[in-house]
């Protein structure tokens, strides 16, 4: 098995490190724009290989999509970053540039690949994505839930003074704010976490981890590397072990949930053919509301970027 990671910032760099110390695939490229950079940090990985005992080889390229010929599962990171004065649009433009010409040269040397998605904005780089591949719906898939839920269980985890490891969570809708986690479906070895937990100080943690990628950057200075490259990581897993994994993540939606032809993060079931099921879970009246106003800020955005005539 192959994987191919673009972009070797610190998402993609993390993110390849964690898929090739698993020891599941026996190689993963590296790709970057810069010069140097991707075969500088895949060097500088392969040497951790004696040190952390694994046997997967890693390789770097400067914009050579000929070394990732064949790959199984594409990563694709690469976009920049919303700057000062930078504005929605210029960042959507910018972007979908970037995903459609990386996405084109994946298609080319991997016609058969499953493509995840890690630019921002998440929800409509994976929309440019499924456009420019014409990939069926289950072949390109967004990380963003993984991500999400992971703060969430792990700002409950603080709060509880419990292992993370025993929470399970469910957040569904967009990537950003307008995220809708659903307390309902959390819980702790099987405990509901409303059980558990004050009502105030649960609907803070939602909050903190609506607002998680934004804390991170006030922090820093920089968007978060660690949590998003494993998240990346751990879905890769998910598909090339075909674990059937049950993960929230932003897929094309053709009815579920009430909604149509809009990328929006529900959970799905994870395995070798990519999105093996899109599982729908009971909402309330409220919740329901929510995704959909959700899904109605993502199709917004999904409707700037048709405007621009760039896909």
């Amino acid at each position: 098995m192959k994987v191919t990671v673009v972009g070797a910032g610190n998402v993609g760099a993390t993110c390849a490190q964690i898929v090739a110390e698993k020891n599941i695939v026996s190689e993963v490229v590296l790709v970057d724009i810069k010069e140097g950079l991707a075969e500088g940090k895949s060097l500088d990985l392969w040497q951790t290989a004696p040190i952390n005992y694994y046997d997967t080889r890693l390789v770097g390229s400067t914009n050579d999509y000929s070394k990732t010929a064949g790959s199984d599962v594409v990563v694709i990171t690469s976009g920049v970053p919303r700057k000062p004065g930078m504005s929605r649009d210029d960042l959507i433009s910018i972007n979908a540039g970037i995903v459609k010409n990386v996405t084109e040269n994946v298609v080319k040397y991997s016609p058969e690949a499953i493509i995840i998605i890690v630019s921002n904005p998440l929800d409509v780089m994976t929309y440019a994505a499924y456009l420019t591949s014409k990939k069926s719906k289950n072949k390109v898939i967004g990380m963003a839930g993984v991500l999400d839920t992971a703060r969430y269980r792990a700002f409950l985890a603080e709060a509880l003074d419990v292992s993370p490891r025993d929470i399970q969570a469910l957040l569904m809708g967009g990537h950003g704010d307008t995220m809708v986690p659903l307390p309902r479906y959390t819980t702790v070895s099987g405990i509901p976490v409303t059980e558990l937990i004050d009502a105030d100080k649960l609907t803070a943690i939602v909050e903190r981890t609506k607002n998680g990628g934004g804390e991170l950057v006030n922090l820093m200075g920089t968007s978060a590397w660690y949590a998003p490259g494993s998240a990346a990581a751990q879905m890769v897993e998910a598909i090339v072990m075909d674990q059937k994994r049950i993960f929230p993540c932003c897929v094309k939606l053709e009815g579920e949930y009430g909604l149509k032809d809009i990328f929006v993060g529900v959970p799905v079931k994870l395995g070798k053919n990519g999105v093996e099921e899109v599982i729908e879970v009971k909402l309330t009246d409220d919740e329901m509301a929510l995704l959909h106003a959700s899904a109605k800020a993502v199709k917004n955005v999904m409707d700037v970027l048709d405007g621009m005539n760039i896909m």
